[in-house]
């Protein structure tokens, strides 16, 4: 049943992903922050057992799910980066952040996409700015390079753990 389950779900994403086009708000956000975008492709990612354990081990984080959406951004026929979407449980409700990366893997942009919590458990803009323009080789760490937040601990490590995770599927899965 399980099998049955998860092959008519991999069929959906696949299918879906074959023609789909990026959502008016993730749009919305990439056309923000890259200059001449010319077009978002909605993908599906879906990990297999080697590369859900190396995504694991390389973003330090536990990662809960197989699968992903992400998109390619292009300007003409270049691809000039990639945003992904991680989705991850903060306290007993859902958070949905879009990561956005060059195609060297600096961390252009995070931005809050869906947030199920209450709204004073939602990181403020100038603490999501501290995502701006962290390298390939930022640590990422929550107390060390990115500060708690006072109050909102949960969604901090949430979105931090995220961030790791996203470089992790865009540098060992999504460029190869």
């Amino acid at each position: 049943m399980k099998k049955i389950f998860a092959g008519v779900l991999l069929a959906i994403l696949l299918g879906q992903g074959a023609s789909a086009k990026a959502n008016a708000k993730v749009e919305e956000a990439v056309q923000s922050s890259f200059e001449g975008v010319s077009s978002i492709d909605a993908k599906s990612l879906v990990l297999n057992k080697a590369a859900y354990k190396k995504v694991q081990a390389q973003a330090k984080a536990p990662v809960r799910t197989k699968v992903y959406r992400y998109y390619e951004i292009k300007s003409g026929g270049r691809t000039i980066g990639y945003g992904i979407l991680i989705s991850r449980k903060v306290r007993t409700k859902m958070a949905t952040v879009l990561y956005a990366f060059t195609p060297s893997g600096t961390l252009r942009f995070t931005e809050i996409m869906a947030f199920g919590e209450p709204p004073e458990f939602l990181p403020n803009q100038t603490w999501m700015g501290q995502f701006k323009s962290k390298n390939v080789s930022a640590p990422l760490t929550m107390g060390k390079d990115i500060p708690t937040i006072s109050g909102a601990t949960l969604s901090a490590r949430n979105i931090t753990d995220g961030a790791r995770i996203a470089r992790a599927l865009l540098l060992s899965v999504i460029q190869k």
